[in-house]
């Protein structure tokens, strides 16, 4: 996930404007716009994350940071002004000191204990500047200097203000106020002279002097090229010069040579699948870490690796990982190549890593590839030509299953290793097959008071990025002033004293003139007090005016009220506060936001209040809830239709009125039964069998009611679900489209009634059996909870069970499943209860001989 961290110059210098016509900060804005466009193109760009840094003091300087979005970036980028000094070195100290907040925390510098070229957060810092004078609050300055003190914790690990993994671009624009004779040159971008040449150098990256709109493109388009994950590294070559081969002669050329030393990048490359790099060995720390020490030196950002020219076989054992980086285009890697050699390789060193011995033991090797095209640096285990054979006996010759002697060999190998390489020569043995050769009690090389002071920095890097996070975005509160209120409309015309030039202009004799000035024109203007004690006077309570300023106040308050002189700066006064022009008067969104936030609601389940401001007959539209059952559809109602015309709402007909969907929830079915004394269960048993059995009789019609409940049962005031023939036929006329005979009466007096039509009884059979299984599904769900509650109070059971509708078999069915379903919670004597009453049902049926039922 690569940062780019963008430092745009926001000196004064900036408004300076070029031959096309706009400032130097306009182009700035424009190539930042571009560059990331450029990089868009790249699906690898979804991962990056865009910070932005400008010349004022931190943390106004940091517009966009850690935790800020796209969409801040792209706003802050656009508000940026030019109005301060070029303040170049503290501002790159504060770009660094934003990389760097979450280092410590994660632990990606791994102090004390190697680098991992694989635990890195690639960043680039591309500043843009006009290359002028460094200026500052102490003066010019001829040469870029970085403050040395920062609030940053844990910052003197590390002797550079910057890390290995991040680099710094310059665009210093030299765009000319003129359009120049002379064609413009082709060719790459040169180097700029200013100080901050020398700094980019450092880092691993370069400046680019822009003379044209076409050498910035060409600059952003490199730019975007060199957007890679890696880290960059000091190659020095130490030892004599390599032997010449036959592909290269030997040439005698004195002094140093540019591949003998390279400051460049070695690729890190994710992996494909996980998008993350995975390693296995670090490169050796530059000290040898001792037990007793209680601090750590300072590393350098960039580790100094010396590489041998002698020619060496290079090594790699199966089942052993190493890890291998291509190195970034140089004389170095051009000279290599050169050579042709690509079945040898030259070892590498770090000085001062092993125990004994200035330059170390190497831990990899520079190789050029199969095919010659780049060169690879491979990192093997610490003192490689030692361990890997001993490796590669275990593996081949012992099967894992070491001797004494072997043994030896191993402990003595370990001696001369820095210690922080157990814990990747542990995972190594580990992926081998091999976990049980390194003891777990083996110490890691850094003393206690080491690892507490590491860990006591964490925290305080934690709590120092959550504050820098927490102040960006935040703007300096300005000096207090006495802020202006426009009142032009206060003043009348006549005291004007370009009254008379004003009327000619009115007249159309004279030229026109402004009434007024804009009020918008100088909002929130200010006057700047000399006396930072003189605060405005709100005159809101007459206690808060110290005693040594009553008679000023008075003088004050005596000219507001007698008005004598002609002043349009008056005191606030009631009157005037809520004296509103007519135009202004529907405007309340300003008056909304001026007001102050209301308090929270003390019952957070109340509904929100809506404010009482604009049109009163404007409803909130997600309020609005429309009831189904109160759903009417205005239009004809078809007075005087013939029974035999089909009705539509296509041809002018009253359309379908929605029905209420459960027959237990129609309205105006409700009925009260008739107070009963107390019942039990065996009574329950036995008005059960003989309703049910009622209901079996073949003189059983649907006029019939069932039996009424108890009175202080909760179902006493279900809606009766069964329908008489009368009104099986209204509802059926008003479903065909036909209106009813009291809308009939209604529509049209004196006319005469349209016969009514009837419903054959298949319908109504159809009907019937419709709303009979609605019902029943609802009682199953009724009865299914009563049976779920605790205790054995099965009356309200049995009376629902009353209401079961339908054949013998289909009530016997039900009754099974209500069986069923008690038995799945264990309600023996319900079941025993139910299955009782299904025998007497039995009983009762064959007696009466009616099995067929409804």
């Amino acid at each position: 996930m690569p940062v780019l961290l963008f430092l745009i110059d926001t000196s004064a210098s900036m408004n300076q404007r070029s031959h096309l016509g706009t400032s130097y900060l306009d182009i700035a804005k424009g190539a930042v716009e571009t560059f990331l466009k450029l990089r868009s193109r790249d699906p690898a760009s979804r991962g990056d994350r865009y910070m932005l840094v400008s010349f004022e003091e931190a943390p106004a300087g940091i517009k966009a940071g850690w935790k800020d979005s796209h969409a801040t970036f792209m706003t802050e980028l656009r508000n940026l002004q030019a109005t301060g000094l070029t303040t170049f070195g503290q501002s790159l100290r504060t770009a660094f000191d934003l990389l760097n907040l979450n280092r410590l925390v994660s632990g990606i510098d791994n102090y004390g204990q190697g680098r991992n070229p694989f635990f890195l957060e690639p960043a680039i810092i591309l500043a843009i500047t006009d290359g002028n004078k460094l200026t500052g609050s102490s003066g010019v300055q001829d040469e870029l200097h970085l403050p040395l003190t920062t609030p940053l914790p844990g910052s003197e690990l590390t002797k550079e203000p910057f890390r290995w993994d991040q680099r710094l671009f310059s665009l210093v624009l030299r765009i000319p106020g003129h359009t120049s004779p002379d064609p413009e040159p082709m060719g790459g971008v040169p180097p700029d002279s200013s100080p901050i040449t020398p700094m980019c150098e450092v880092t691993g990256g370069r400046s680019y002097s822009v003379f044209s709109q076409r050498m910035l493109n060409q600059c952003l388009e490199s730019l975007v090229q060199k957007i890679h994950s890696g880290v960059v590294i000091n190659f020095e070559k130490t030892g004599p010069d390599p032997t010449p081969t036959e592909d290269c002669p030997a040439e005698v050329k004195y002094g140093p040579q540019p591949w003998h030393s390279c400051h460049k990048l070695i690729y890190v490359r994710p992996n494909p699948k996980t998008g993350v790099p995975v390693g296995h060995w670090p490169i050796p720390e530059s000290f040898w870490p001792d037990q007793n020490s209680p601090t750590l030196p300072p590393r350098a950002a960039h580790p100094q690796v010396k590489f041998s020219c002698v020619d060496s076989e290079p090594m790699v054992v199966d089942k052993v990982p190493f890890d291998k980086y291509e190195l970034e285009p140089s004389p170095l890697t051009q000279y290599i190549l050169e050579r042709k050699s690509p079945h040898n390789c030259w070892q590498v060193f770090v000085c001062n890593s092993a125990k004994y011995g200035e330059l170390g033991q190497p831990f990899g090797y520079l190789k050029a590839s199969t095919a010659l095209n780049c060169v690879n640096l491979f990192v093997m285990p610490y003192n490689y030509p030692v361990v890997l054979p001993l490796l590669d006996d275990l593996i081949t010759v012992h099967k894992f299953k070491p001797p004494a002697k072997w043994r030896q060999s191993f402990e003595n190998y370990l001696k001369a290793m820095p210690p922080y390489y157990i814990t990747a020569l542990r995972k190594a043995l580990r992926m081998m097959g091999a976990p049980n050769l390194l003891a777990d009690s083996m110490e890691y090389g850094l003393s206690y008071s080491v690892v507490s002071y590491l860990k006591k920095l964490s925290q305080q890097t934690k709590v120092e990025a959550d504050r820098v996070c927490a102040s960006v975005g935040k703007k300096v509160a300005p000096e207090g002033g006495i802020k202006l209120r426009c009142r032009s409309s206060a003043l009348s015309l006549a005291h004007r004293k370009d009254f008379t030039q004003l009327l000619h202009s009115i007249m159309g004799d004279g030229p026109a003139l402004p009434l007024e000035a804009n009020p918008k024109e100088f909002a929130g203007f200010q006057l700047a007090a000399l006396n930072k004690a003189l605060k405005p006077q709100g005159l809101r309570n007459p206690y808060d005016i110290p005693r040594a300023h009553l008679l000023d106040q008075l003088s004050r308050m005596r000219r507001n009220l007698l008005h004598a002189s002609i002043c349009i700066l008056k005191g606030q006064d009631q009157d005037e506060l809520h004296s509103v022009p007519i135009a202004q008067m529907g405007n309340y969104q300003d008056f909304l936001k001026n007001c102050p936030a209301p308090l929270r609601e003390a019952d957070p389940d109340q509904p929100k209040r809506l404010h009482t401001f604009g049109n009163p007959f404007k409803l909130d539209k997600k309020a609005m809830m429309v009831d189904e059952a109160d759903e009417f559809v205005t239009g004809t109602q078809g007075k005087g239709k013939r029974p035999g015309e089909p009705s539509s709402t296509a041809v002018g007909g009253a359309p379908k009125r929605r029905r209420c969907m459960s027959p237990l929830l129609r309205p105006g079915r409700a009925y009260t039964p008739p107070k009963t004394p107390p019942r039990t269960p065996e009574n329950d048993h036995t008005a059960l069998v003989n309703d049910i059995a009622n209901h079996l009789e073949p003189n059983h019609g649907p006029d019939r009611e069932p039996s009424p409940g108890p009175e202080s049962d909760p179902l006493q005031q279900i809606n009766h679900f069964q329908l008489d023939e009368a009104e099986n036929q209204q509802e059926e006329v008003q479903e065909n489209g036909q209106s009813s005979e009291s809308e009939l009466s209604l529509g049209s007096e004196g006319e005469e009634e349209a016969p009514r039509r009837y419903p054959s009884p298949c319908q109504l059979k159809k009907i019937r059996n419709k709303e009979s299984e609605e019902l029943n599904s609802e009682l199953r769900v009724l009865i299914t909870k009563e049976i779920r509650k605790p205790g054995r109070r099965y009356e309200k059971i049995f009376y629902l069970l009353k209401q079961i509708q339908g054949s013998l078999e289909t009530r016997l069915i039900f009754l099974q499943s209500i069986i069923k379903e008690a038995a799945r919670f264990k309600k023996r004597v319900l079941i025993e209860q139910l299955e009782n009453f299904l025998e007497e049902i039995h009983l009762r049926a064959n007696s009466m001989n009616h099995l067929d039922g409804f």
